[in-house]
């Protein structure tokens, strides 16, 4: 089996909520999303998905996707999609860096391995580790109060497990978190995530200021370095997420103890075939993980499902529905939430079918 071609397709997905802010001021109303299908000899088709958050918060932004896909896609024709890391090796070689780009190319691979196999994805990832994914909701940065009462509102809808989105100042962070530690009932899990957005001193406060609270901190500040400072004044558990970006930074975090979870968003790290390695050398290490995205719609979601389907329990911290944040459909046959759990199909391959008139005329053909 060979790659005959690769398109993608750019597609719009707003929010329901209309705006999705988190730390230092940074927002988005719509997000600017890209699908790409990978076409083979044998007739089979397999797509991915890429949505980076914006352009300020990781070294992404979405037409970097689809200037990269028009650099990156000749090296892949002509491979055969079902051999993962020749692909990978050869994405590499002739692109440096930006994984991201790499992603969605990755995925549909799996997909296509997956269709090939009459498997589901999270079959070839190891099997099916666990039943129902916890999700976790984000509580999008607005004032104290109103943030609280979204956590309740979000409870109502089934999840059990919030994630505030502070990085502001810290005397209104700090009140983020005690009222939104006060919504919080037995079984309830609450994570304080910064997104890079303190200082080390502002930190400090925060996390002195509620060392009484039952609560998560994640990614207080913008380096490996300050966090490492901040781990080690509070005796919290601890979120590493943005400045994980590969396994040489997990095993550098790991030698350090600088974290108890991390999240391990899929196309940060270049898709599956590396989100996999991270993931298995997290479970030999005992670090539980959020498999999640920096964002993306219904294959986004299928994705994120198959790898959390084939993590132990134990090791799943959580997950991201990310298709219930929007208005916009892209596939049929993706996840859907069911009382704050979701499930990947058992359909072979991400068990997902686009819309094509949702993604409307293709932006690039290689």
């Amino acid at each position: 089996m060979k790659i005959t071609s690769i398109k993608a397709y750019q597609v719009d997905l707003p929010l329901k909520e209309g705006r999705y802010s988190w730390s230092n001021g940074n927002f988005v109303e719509v997000f600017d999303s890209t699908v790409v299908a990978v076409e083979t000899d044998a007739g089979i088709t397999g797509y991915g998905e890429c949505c980076p958050l914006g352009s300020a918060y990781l070294p992404a932004y979405a037409l970097g996707v689809r200037s990269g896909l028009m650099e990156l896609a000749p090296s892949v024709i002509r491979l055969d999609p079902r051999a993962l890391d020749v692909l990978n090796r050869a994405m590499d070689e002739s692109l440096r860096g930006h994984p991201y780009i790499k992603a969605a190319i990755d995925v549909a691979c799996w997909d296509i391995l997956g269709q090939a196999t009459g498997l589901p994805v999270y079959q070839l990832l190891g099997g099916k580790a666990q039943d129902d994914i916890q999700l976790y909701r984000a509580i999008s940065q607005i004032e104290p109060k109103a943030m609280a009462a979204n956590v309740a509102g979000y409870r109502d809808e089934g999840y059990t497990k919030f994630q505030l989105k502070v990085g502001a100042d810290a005397d209104s962070d700090i009140e983020r978190i005690r009222l939104s530690a006060a919504e919080m009932r037995p079984g309830d899990v609450l994570v304080a995530d910064a997104n890079t957005g303190w200082t080390m001193h502002e930190a400090a406060r925060v996390v002195n200021a509620v060392r009484d609270v039952d609560v998560y901190i994640e990614q207080p500040c913008p380096t490996y370095e300050e966090c490492l400072v901040t781990r080690r004044r509070t005796t919290l558990p601890f979120v590493l997420d943005e400045v994980i970006g590969g396994v040489g930074d997990l095993t550098r975090g790991l030698a350090d103890g600088a974290m108890d979870v991390i999240n391990l968003k899929i196309s940060k790290v270049g898709g599956l075939t590396k989100a996999r390695l991270m993931r298995d050398l997290c479970v030999q290490s005992g670090i539980p993980m959020t498999i999640e995205d920096t964002w993306g719609g219904d294959i986004v979601t299928a994705t994120i499902a198959h790898l959390a389907q084939s993590t132990p329990e134990e090791f799943s911290f959580s997950a991201t529905d990310f298709n219930s944040y929007g208005t916009v459909d892209i596939a049929e046959g993706a996840p859907k939430r069911v009382n704050g759990t979701m499930k990947a199909s058992d359909a072979p391959g991400l068990g997902v079918t686009p819309i094509m008139a949702a993604l409307g005329d293709p932006v690039l053909v290689v």
